[in-house]
C-alpha cells in the first residue's frame, strides 16, 4: 500500500508542476526515479496490448502496461490538476513573482536532480546539453498565438503539451501559452468544459503514445546523450520562470490586446525580493527532499 499512495503522491507533485508556465511535470517525475518506468509503462500500449485486453486476459494486460503503476501516476496527475488549478491560478495571477521564485528555486534543484544521472561527460553529451539549453531557452522568445477553441487545434495543443509534458525542463502549460490556449484550457478545468477538455484529452493520448516510444528508444540506445538533452532543457527553461520579467502586449486590429513576449529585469532589494529568495529556496529544498527520498528508496528496493 506504501508504494502505491507514494505513486500517488509523485502524480499529484507531476500534475501540480504543469499547471504553472515554465515547470515540467517530467522534471518531477525525473527526479522522483519514476521516469524511465513511465515512459516504458506508456509505450507498453500497443496493438498487443489491445489484442490481449480484448482477449479477456485482464492480468496479463495489467502486467503488460504496468497498469497498478499508470493508474497511481494519473490518478495523481488528476488530482493535482483539478485539485490545484483554483489555488496555483490564483496564486500565478495576483502574487506570480513569489510564485515564479518558488518554482525557481525548483527548477535549480531540478538541475542538480537530473544532471547527475549523467554517468560520463563527453562531447556529444556536452553538445547534448547546449543543444538542449538553446532550445528550451529559444522557447522564451516566442511570441504567444491567438486563443483557437477549434477541435483540430486543441487536439494539436493536447498533442504538444503533453509531449512537453513529460521532458524534463519544457512546462506543458507554456506551450499551451505560446499555442495562446493556456487561459482557455485552465477556465475549462475550472468549469469542467467536457467541449474544451474532450480534444485536449484526445490530443494528451495521441501525443503520449507515440512520443513514449521515441522517448524509450533514445533512452536504450542513447542515455546519456538523452539525459544530457534533457538536462539543457531544465536549464534552458530557467529563462522561461524567470520571476522579474514584465509581460509585453500589441493591440490587434480588433483593439484586443495578447502578449507578444516579456521584458526581463533585476529584481529590486526589499521585502518582496527577500520573501520570493525565501520561497525559492524552499522549493529548492522541496525537490532535494524528494530526490534523497527518492534515492534512498532505490536503494532498499535494491
Amino acid at each position: 500500500m506504501k508504494k502505491y499512495i507514494g505513486w500517488v503522491l509523485k502524480g499529484l507533485a507531476m500534475g501540480a508542476a504543469n499547471i504553472i508556465p515554465g515547470v515540467s511535470g517530467g522534471t518531477i517525475a525525473f527526479i522522483t526515479g519514476i521516469y524511465e518506468r513511465l515512459i516504458n509503462a506508456l509505450k507498453s500500449f500497443d496493438l498487443e496490448a489491445v489484442k490481449v485486453l480484448f482477449s479477456g486476459k485482464w492480468r496479463r494486460f495489467a502486467e503488460k502496461t504496468d497498469l497498478s503503476f499508470l493508474t497511481c501516476i494519473f490518478l495523481g496527475v488528476g488530482i493535482g490538476i483539478i485539485g490545484l488549478a483554483k489555488i496555483l491560478g490564483f496564486a500565478f495571477e495576483y502574487y506570480q513573482v513569489l510564485t515564479l521564485a518558488f518554482f525557481f528555486g525548483l527548477i535549480i534543484a531540478s538541475i542538480i536532480g537530473v544532471g547527475k544521472q549523467i554517468s560520463k561527460f563527453t562531447i556529444v553529451s556536452i553538445l547534448g546539453l547546449a543543444i538542449g539549453i538553446i532550445i528550451a531557452g529559444g522557447i522564451a522568445f516566442l511570441p504567444p498565438a491567438q486563443a483557437n477553441s477549434g477541435f483540430i487545434y486543441l487536439t494539436i495543443c493536447g498533442m504538444a503539451a503533453v509531449c512537453s509534458m513529460i521532458l524534463p525542463g519544457l512546462s506543458g502549460s507554456y506551450i499551451l501559452l505560446l499555442m495562446g490556449n493556456y487561459v482557455l484550457v485552465l477556465q475549462a478545468i475550472n468549469d469542467i468544459n467536457i467541449g474544451i477538455l474532450a480534444p485536449i484529452a484526445v490530443g494528451c493520448v495521441l501525443g503520449m503514445l507515440f512520443f513514449s516510444r521515441l522517448l524509450s528508444y533514445l533512452f536504450k540506445y542513447f542515455k546519456d546523450l538523452t539525459i544530457s538533452l534533457l538536462t539543457g532543457f531544465v536549464i534552458g527553461s530557467l529563462a522561461i520562470i524567470w520571476p522579474w520579467k514584465i509581460t509585453q502586449y500589441i493591440t490587434l486590429a480588433d483593439g484586443k490586446q495578447k502578449t507578444s513576449g516579456y521584458e526581463w529585469f533585476l529584481p529590486e532589494i526589499g521585502s518582496e525580493f527577500f520573501i520570493a529568495l525565501l520561497l525559492a529556496l524552499i522549493g529548492f529544498l522541496i525537490v532535494w527532499v524528494m530526490d534523497r527520498y527518492s534515492s534512498d528508496s532505490e536503494s532498499t528496493e535494491a
